[in-house]
């Protein structure tokens, strides 16, 4: 597998409890071997490489020395088929060359609208010609990142070389074609019979709270402001929403403590082992996507996390949150404050339902959305192609 960022703002982060980490444990079920190459992980504590699942990395550098770390990350690859995780430069522009060279089955992951962060199919790069050559001849130019949204928007055009092309949601499908095959949870490691709630909350000091949990970076277009202004509205002295880390891109988690720190309680970055011990503290998990494309093309992670955890789901109607959720939690309208008080306020006078959709999320979530669904998924996959282990 090759992945463009292994830095702890990039897959790194969480201890490798994303994405290509997820398809590589699905691999493994099936029995295949697997080897992570990616750039900027070096030093980061959240990657442990180990026999069971080796992880090179190589310099994150700009142009001209990105072309050196490509080098030695193509030299290392040893695998019978390449998948490269994201549609970016840096991770499917090396596979395509490397599939160039070899011949090789190419598979490509998109888990991303990566041009969403950039303001979608309206963005165009036109400076003049003393921009473009600052961007090409400076140092810290422009277009000397191997990522710029210039060259993400070109290879759009290249994901027909990829034998194989998975997506985890129905836009990027829409927008891609491909196979849908949606993140998988260990539900083995995520199981609430293995903890206590009320030990839980005892530990991380929430035991006097009623626990609205975030287990997540808080970003502009995840919601997070509606769930505070909603909890402005109630004012209700108990209630509290816990974010579990932070953002590692901005000051965005500091802007939220300034304008609503009375309803905020941030718990620790935490190591995707202890993340169900966090999440049994909650009473209710909150997913409250913004109607956005970059939220549109995300499988929010912290949804499964909630749903094998057994806790009820609070959730806006955003890309895939009502497939997924099914029947099983509570879902209103994205950016409506009003109507997350209302269902909160539902949630807690009802408390028998909810406990009951926390089960039955807990049973969808191992049927359709386990490591070992995502497993059965691939493999299908690998025979309908015809690419087996063989």
């Amino acid at each position: 597998m090759i992945v463009s960022d292994l830095s702890p703002s990039g897959a790194g982060r969480w201890g490798g409890a994303v994405r290509p980490f997820l398809i590589a444990q699905a691999l493994q079920k099936l029995g295949c071997s697997v080897e992570i190459l990616g750039f900027g992980g070096e030093g980061n504590p959240e990657l442990v490489s180990s026999p069971k699942l080796p992880i090179y990395s190589f310099p994150a550098r700009p142009y001209p020395g990105f072309l050196e770390s490509s080098r030695q990350l193509c030299r290392a690859i040893q695998g019978d088929l390449v998948y490269a995780y994201k549609l970016k430069p840096s991770s499917f522009g090396l596979a395509c060359l490397y599939k160039r060279w070899t011949r090789k089955p190419l598979f490509l992951d998109i888990d991303d609208w990566e041009m969403s962060w950039h303001g979608g199919d309206t963005w165009r790069y036109s400076p003049n010609p003393k921009q473009l050559l600052r961007d090409i001849v400076k140092r810290d130019g422009a277009l000397r990142q191997p990522d710029h949204p210039f060259y993400l928007q070109k290879i759009e055009s290249w994901v027909k070389l990829a034998d194989v092309v998975t997506t985890h949601n129905q836009f990027l499908r829409s927008r891609f074609s491909g196979y849908y095959i949606p993140n998988g949870k260990d539900v083995t490691l995520f199981d609430p019979k293995l903890y206590s709630p009320e030990a839980s909350r005892q530990r991380y000091g929430l035991a006097n709270y009623r626990v609205l949990m975030f287990p997540g970076a808080p970003r502009p277009y995840k919601g997070v402001e509606d769930v505070l202004e909603a909890l402005e509205q109630l004012n209700e002295p108990d209630l509290r929403l816990v974010i579990v880390g932070g953002s590692p891109y901005d000051d965005y988690d500091t802007q939220l403590k300034k304008r609503w720190g009375k309803w905020i309680i941030q718990l620790p970055k935490t190591p995707v082992a202890h993340m169900p011990a966090v999440i049994a503290a909650a009473h209710v998990v909150v997913v409250p996507q913004q109607n956005e494309p970059a939220a549109q093309a995300q499988f929010p992670l912290k949804l499964t996390d909630g749903m094998a955890m057994a806790k009820p789901i609070l959730a806006t109607q955003v890309g895939d949150i009502p497939l997924i959720l099914g029947e099983t939690g509570y879902l209103v309208a994205p950016s409506a404050p009003d109507q997350l008080a209302s269902q909160i306020q539902h949630i807690f006078s009802h408390w028998e339902e909810a406990t009951d959709r926390g089960l039955a999320a807990r049973d969808r979530c191992t049927t359709h959305y386990s490591l070992d669904a995502m497993a059965t998924q691939l493999a299908n996959i690998f025979a309908e192609t015809h690419l087996n282990r063989d």
